[in-house]
């Protein structure tokens, strides 16, 4: 069984949806949580620590440990604040689920600056600022699980939702990344890519959908990825109880050399270019480099040996 006794985790966006569920299912199986809410509107205006309270008003109700604080993710101080007063109640953290966000939602054509910048701010530089506020922490207690939330808008596209997209597209970068920069530690970084019936979603979603898509059917997957044996840089979909793996290929190709390699020669070619059999994923970005010119070493008929 699953379960988190003597380990302590900071969950964003715990006042509510998502967030919520993940608190509570957490401190059921046994975690110390810090309830982390701003409490402000779904477009990031104004604040109320009431909702926070209530996620820990539910869990010491059931017995569990938990405590609130308001912070703004996207403020390095009162993040900082935030870890340092769970330090001191607790002197340790294990997990973080980066879960707060924030919508404001137009076309590019309609959307200020400061909307694209204030969504990025809180979802990517957000999540950025909290993972590096407890990173040092983790590594040094050689123990880690972080999960950052993507989104469907960010790994496929949804109209009038770029700086949503954009954000959340960047979650994946960060992951890949911080995989490779925490493996020696035991950290452990995966992202969740859910679908969900909360506050920012519901006036888009029929009834009947509501209540399949409850938060409750996610949590689930999330508690695996934070868990001792949990995988990592995994992309996990969720939602109503379905999960699947979202993963990144690169397609065979083509190398073209010389003269060859025109912009006539890549429209020709494009059927093949970008033809799916024998697809792979590339476990860093070198992995990419080594192909590409091992590719071109293979066409000029060179050896090229690469140092680790």
């Amino acid at each position: 069984m699953i379960r988190f006794d003597n380990q302590v985790a900071i969950v964003t966006g715990a006042g509510a949806g998502l967030g919520r569920s993940h608190a509570l299912a957490l401190a059921a199986r046994g975690a110390k949580v810090l309830v982390n809410d701003l409490g402000a509107a779904t477009d990031g205006q104004g604040a109320d620590d009431s909702a926070a309270a209530q996620v820990v008003a539910e869990i010491r109700a059931g017995g569990g440990e938990a405590m609130a604080h308001g912070a703004d993710v996207s403020d390095e101080g009162q993040v900082a604040d935030m870890v340092a007063k769970t330090l001191e109640a607790w002197g340790q953290i294990d997990i973080l689920i980066n879960n707060a966000g924030i919508l404001r939602d137009k076309t590019f054509a309609k959307m200020s600056i400061a909307d694209f910048r204030k969504v990025v701010e809180v979802h990517l530089m957000g999540t950025a600022i909290c993972t590096h506020a407890v990173w040092p922490i983790m590594r040094d207690q050689k123990y880690g699980r972080i999960v950052v939330t993507t989104s469907a808008s960010g790994v496929y596209g949804n109209f009038g939702q770029v700086n949503y997209g954009a954000a959340k597209a960047g979650m994946i970068g960060l992951m890949n990344v911080l995989h490779l920069e925490g493996a020696k530690y035991d950290i452990r970084i995966n992202t969740l890519a859910p679908t969900a019936a909360t506050r920012m979603t519901e006036e888009l979603l029929p009834e009947p959908v509501k209540e399949l898509l409850v938060p409750e059917s996610i949590t689930p997957g999330v508690l695996y990825l934070v868990s001792k044996d949990a995988p990592s840089r995994v992309i996990l979909g969720a939602g109503g109880g379905s999960y699947a793996q979202t993963r990144i290929y690169e397609t065979p190709g083509i190398t073209l050399l010389g003269d060859d390699n025109t912009p006539e020669a890549v429209a020709a070619q494009f059927d093949q270019i970008t033809a799916e059999d024998g697809m792979q994923i590339m476990d860093d970005a070198f992995a990419q480099t080594r192909r590409y010119s091992a590719n071109a070493a293979k066409a000029l008929g060179v050896d090229v040996k690469w140092t680790s």
